[in-house]
This record gives C-alpha cells, structure tokens and sequence, in this order.
C-alpha cells in the first residue's frame, strides 16, 4: 500500500461555544464559498464541549483572533492510506481498524502522537510536522511513501531519521485503554452530499451548524440525559463529509445526502472523561487495535478535548464490553 503525505500544513483550534458567533463569517466562507478562498482543507465538528477546526493555513487567515480561539501549539500535516492507485480522492476508503496495525500501533509504538479525522472518502491521520521524519522512518518498510507536491504525487525519500524508541517484540501485550469510555444514546449517520446541491441546502446546513445546539433535538426525550450534541463538516479537496445523528438526517430533503441502501447507523464510542491533550500518545491504538482485531469497522474523530470513535450499530455491546474489558486489564 501506499502512504500519501499531503501538502497542506494544519491547525487545529478550538472555539469556545460563547465565541462561535465571532468566527461565523469565516466558517460560513470556508464552508459555503470556497471558490473565494484558498483553503482546501477544513472541517469543522461541534461537540457539546465546543467546535473544533481543522484547517490548512490559508484557511486559518479567514479566522479572527480572539480569546475564544485556541489553537494547538503544533503545524500538523495529514497522511492518507491508499490502496490501489495514486488517487487519493477517488481510492475506496481504508478505514481505521484497517490500517490500526500497520499505520497506528507503530506510530504509538515510536512515542508519535496522531489526531485522526475519518471522513466519508476516506481517513486522515494527522502528525505533527516536526515529528514527520520520524514518522516517515517508521513506516516506510510497511508503505511506498509519497509526497504531494503542488498537486502533483511524487515519491518521498526516508530520511532515516528515529527519535530513539525501539520497535516492541511481536507477542506484546495488548495496549491498555486508561481514559473513561462513554455511548451517548444518539444513532449517527456518515453520510456526503455533491457539491454541486450544496447551495440547496445551505440554509439548512448553516442551520446545524450555528443555531440548533441549544434546541433539544427532536429525537430525545426530556429524560434523555445521554443525548449529546455531535455534528462534523468537512470539505477537503473538494469532497464534503458529514456525520450527523439520525433526527439531523431527517431534516434534509431526500436524495440529497449519499447514503447505502441499508440506511446504515452508527453508534459512538466517547473517549476521555477530562481533556485529552495532545502530547499523549497511544489513545487512537487503545481503541483501534481491539477493533481491529475483531474485524468491525469504525470511523474515529479526534476533537480539541475528546475523541470519538463510531462503530456500526449492531456491534455497540460487544464493543464497549472489548473495550471495558482492556481497560478493566490494566
């Protein structure tokens, strides 16, 4: 397989649900007019917490500054799994478990912290810049490595470079899971939509996005404390990703949203009973890796203070008794 890094240089902010209001005008341009900007890489998700951005640095010019804003210490540059062909945006998406054991655990292994954004397309793994040799000489006897280069794919060289960590034997034991796990009661959907309908349902979406956390969604009952508030936005390199509960779905016209046949659903796994930080490494490889090894397949968003991991909805239970059960080992 191959490893794509990609051009864009990142950051990662987080805004404050109070200061939402200040950055609205360049979110709503990221978002809705990114033919007026330069930024090919954004994604936005409310938490219940607040929203955390991800954006590459021109993106980030259309942001005012402001006390509400804070942004992680760190530039950070995205990898992309593909398997068969250099296209990243066209290749059938990898998914998380499927590269836990070849991209992940090694990287948590080397003492390199990721911060994952799993779209509809495909899964980012995020690095910070400065660890990118490193990463490079972990992974390049797994992967061909590549560079994108002002759009264009050429071959990256290893540079050799290692931060002194050495590779566990094969047989380790398995990775406890230390931070608290939660399953709000909401189904989500992983969905997308055509650029081209975006200006259809943009009243809609800026709707979601801005003016609906307040509300008590429609599907939850007044006694329904484990309800939360998740909604995420990505458009990257021209492709728009959503993940929304399933009562937000149903606000949308039909045959607007891309969505399989079975009219799939997705149940969320929380991670972190306080914020997570960035400097730890390991957390996505806690998770991923026992899912992994059981074969389901799940999306993981990290966001500014927890990370999130969506697993289909049939396998809830057993997930969250694997996943108690590694952390109950520790």
């Amino acid at each position: 397989m191959e490893l794509h890094i990609l051009e864009h240089s990142l950051k990662v902010a987080s805004i404050e649900k109070e200061g939402i209001q200040i950055c609205t005008h360049g979110l709503i341009k990221l978002a809705f007019l990114a033919s007026k900007t330069r930024c090919k890489f954004f994604s936005l998700t409310e938490t219940p917490e607040d929203y955390t951005i991800i954006v590459d640095e021109e993106g980030f010019k259309e942001l005012p500054q402001s006390e509400h804003i804070s942004v992680a210490d760190a530039t950070w540059v995205a990898l992309n799994v593909v398997s068969g062909g250099s296209n990243t945006s066209t290749s059938q998406p990898i998914g998380v478990t499927k590269i836990a054991k070849s991209v992940i655990a090694p990287l948590a292994d080397h003492n390199i912290s990721v911060f994952m954004l799993s779209t509809y397309q495909t899964d980012f793994i995020l690095v910070r810049e400065r660890d990118l040799p490193m990463v490079m000489h972990t992974l390049s006897s797994e992967f061909t490595l590549f560079r994108v280069v002002n759009g264009e794919t050429v071959a990256a060289h290893n540079l050799g470079v290692t931060n002194g960590f050495v590779k566990p034997k094969l047989g380790k034991m398995p990775r406890p899971i230390i931070h608290p796990l939660s399953s709000p009661s909401n189904m989500f959907c992983v969905t997308s939509l055509d650029p081209d309908t975006l200006p259809s349902v943009a009243t809609l979406l800026m709707d979601v996005m801005f003016y609906s956390g307040g509300q008590k969604e429609s599907g939850a009952s007044s006694e329904d404390s484990n309800h939360i508030r998740f909604f995420s936005f990505s458009l990257i390199e021209g492709y728009i990703s959503l993940v929304m509960d399933e009562q937000t779905t149903q606000r949308f016209p039909n045959n607007v949203l891309f969505t399989s046949a079975s009219g799939e659903l997705w149940k969320m796994v929380r991670i972190g009973g306080q914020p997570l930080g960035f400097d730890e490494c390991g957390i996505v490889a806690q998770i991923s890796e026992p899912l992994a090894t059981a074969d389901i397949p799940a999306y993981y968003i990290s966001t500014f203070k927890f990370d999130h991991a969506l697993v289909p909805e049939e396998n809830i239970q057993s997930v969250i008794g694997a996943l108690r059960t590694e952390s109950a080992a520790q």
